[in-house]
C-alpha cells in the first residue's frame, strides 16, 4: 500500500453514441451506471460515484466540433490541503488553473506540458462540513458551479 496521497479518480470520454458506448462499458468491464443526466452518464465498479465518465458529443452537441476521445484524466487526492499544495505547485510553473466547486467535489483544471486535459479534485460529498478552500487560488469562486 502506498502512502501517496494521490490515486486515479476516473477518466472522461467524449463520444459520439453515448447508448452505445454505455452498453460497451457496461458489457465489456462490468461496469454499473450511478447517474446519468442529458449527455451525460457515470459508471463504477462500485468505490467510487464514478471511474469513468462519457460525454455524448454527436453532431447535434454544442460542442461537436471538439471532437470525442480522452477529455480529461482526473486524479483525487485526500485533503484540500493538499489540493492546495497540487494549485501551488501549479502556479510555480505558471500554468494556467481553472478551479470549480461541483457541490461534490472542489477541482482544478489544467492541462501538463503536452496539452493532455487533467482535473485534480477532493471529493467532498462525505465531510459533514466541507471544507473552506484555503484562497491560494484566488479564482476559486465557492458558489461557482
Amino acid at each position: 500500500m502506498s502512502d501517496t496521497p494521490f490515486h486515479l479518480g476516473h477518466v472522461h470520454l467524449k463520444v459520439r453514441d453515448l447508448e452505445r458506448s454505455l452498453a460497451f462499458y457496461q458489457d465489456v468491464f462490468d461496469l454499473d451506471v450511478t447517474e446519468e443526466h442529458d449527455r451525460f452518464a457515470f459508471l463504477s465498479w462500485g468505490d467510487h460515484h464514478h471511474d469513468v465518465a462519457l460525454q455524448a458529443v454527436g453532431a447535434d452537441a454544442p460542442d461537436a466540433g471538439r471532437g470525442v476521445g480522452l477529455y480529461h484524466a482526473a486524479i483525487e487526492v485526500d485533503s484540500a490541503a493538499e489540493l492546495g499544495s497540487v494549485s501551488d505547485r501549479l502556479a510555480a510553473r505558471d500554468v494556467p488553473v481553472t478551479p470549480v466547486d461541483h457541490g461534490i467535489s472542489k477541482a482544478l483544471y489544467f492541462a501538463d506540458p503536452a496539452g493532455n486535459g487533467l482535473e485534480a479534485y477532493v471529493d467532498t460529498r462525505a465531510e459533514e462540513s466541507v471544507e473552506t478552500w484555503d484562497g491560494r487560488n484566488e479564482r476559486f469562486d465557492p458558489e461557482s458551479p
